[in-house]
């Protein structure tokens, strides 16, 4: 298969979490919240390398994120106020992550749902969990 028909600027750039501690990085074209897969593409449009199907259930979540290289050395603040339209929670993942973050809807019988960063500075964009993986979901 070819590679995606468009710029990077306009493709997601995403972080994909598997349950076992691997991560893949690279462009999604065809991701929704409604389907068991979507395709990862780890080159960039014109490089010709074909994506690799990535089933949701296998997952602890995707970080759709500003960049691929992110600041190490960056402390997100983990307290800052919700958006009005937005639930604060914290989610403890299978291998005991915590991830503070807000939501606008949970809802733990559905396959997933998107949640935000509290920190505006962080690099996540939003975060798709798998409500599978999940431990335990706290709202505030």
């Amino acid at each position: 298969m070819a590679s995606p028909p468009t710029s990077p600027e306009k493709l997601n750039r995403a972080v994909v979490a598997y349950r076992d501690g691997r991560r893949l990085k690279g462009y999604i074209l065809n991701f929704s919240a409604l389907k068991e897969k979507f395709r990862l593409f780890s080159g960039e449009p014109g490089n010709q390398q074909a994506g690799v199907d990535v089933v949701l259930n296998d997952l602890k979540a995707i970080f759709f994120v500003k960049n691929f290289e992110g600041d190490a050395s960056y402390n997100e603040t983990r307290t800052a106020e919700a958006p009005k339209h937005r639930r604060k929670l914290t989610v403890t993942f299978g291998d005991g992550e915590e991830l503070p973050g807000t939501t606008e809807a949970y809802n733990k019988e559905k396959l997933g749902f998107f949640m935000f960063p509290v920190d505006e500075k962080s690099n996540n964009l939003r975060i798709f969990v798998i409500n599978k993986n999940v431990r335990n979901v706290k709202l505030m």
